[in-house]
């Protein structure tokens, strides 16, 4: 992986882990464009994952403090149950992970079709979320925090279904309000993320001395997809607040039909 494709590839992955377009589908199509297959992938996937977490982290450090510093009360506060609704959206996630990885990982290598297919439902979901005027409720409920987590567990297992478009178009159409689904969206996935690559490391996932990628392209990935990563999660809370989502619903409608055409031809 030259230097130029890790700064794209990083690029890619800090927009589309927040903006609701798919980062998992995005750097298949472009690992896809570039050749790039295999161990370099997985090393390079770990490294901008972790990066894309600790923009999260910075973004949302005021809030992450004001959440840990009431948890640590060990009282039943409005910080512990708001812990508590992110631990159990984890759980459809975590049952995905555990029992189904060999078969989300066949999914991920099954080419662009899926890809294609994937990026069409996310604009069908956009596009619901968009046109729904549920009414609104004053806070997510533990019900709806477990529906948003399985709408995160379906977009883990399809490479193309936007993880950020599923759950905050599921929690507009449960009737959430747009800035506390857009945050608790954007909450819910540190932990899976974080475990996800602590295990790919663990298990050998992480090795870039194998992997044929250089450190300078590493990190320049890193610091690309963290940087990015940073501005698309700010700029993303805004545009739910806007309501402007039906622009991302045409975006997956074209990048899908094209991905469908190019892996059919």
């Amino acid at each position: 992986m030259e230097v130029w494709e890790a700064v794209v590839l990083g690029l890619v992955q800090g927009l589309t882990e927040f903006l609701p377009v798919s980062s998992s589908g995005h750097l298949q199509i472009f690992n896809t464009l570039f050749g790039l297959q295999g161990e370099e992938n997985l090393t390079f996937a770990v490294a901008v994952h972790a990066a894309t977490v600790c923009s999260t982290i910075v973004v949302f450090r005021n809030e992450l403090a004001r959440l840990i510093a009431g948890f640590f009360r060990f009282q039943w506060n409005d910080e512990t149950i708001y812990i508590c609704k992110i631990m159990l959206s984890m759980v459809p996630v975590a049952i995905v992970g555990f029992f189904f990885k060999d078969y989300v990982e066949e999914l991920f290598a099954s080419g662009l079709l899926v890809v294609g297919i994937s990026l069409l439902i996310t604009a069908a979901l956009l596009s619901f979320a968009y046109y729904a005027r549920p009414r609104q409720k004053a806070e997510i409920s533990f019900k709806d925090a477990f529906v948003i987590g399985l709408a995160q567990a379906f977009a883990a297992i399809l490479p193309g279904l936007s993880r950020s478009g599923s759950t905050i178009s599921t929690g507009l159409m449960l009737g959430d309000r747009k800035e506390e689904v857009a945050r608790f969206s954007f909450l819910m996935v540190l932990i899976p993320i974080l475990g996800e690559a602590f295990l790919d490391a663990m298990k050998g996932g992480f090795h870039p001395s194998e992997s044929g990628i250089s450190a300078v392209a590493l990190l320049a990935g890193f610091v690309t997809a963290f940087v990015s990563g940073f501005i698309a999660c700010r700029w993303m809370i805004g545009i739910v607040k806007r309501g402007k989502l039906i622009y991302f619903a045409v975006y997956c409608l074209l990048v899908g039909a094209a991905s469908i055409v190019y892996s059919l031809v």
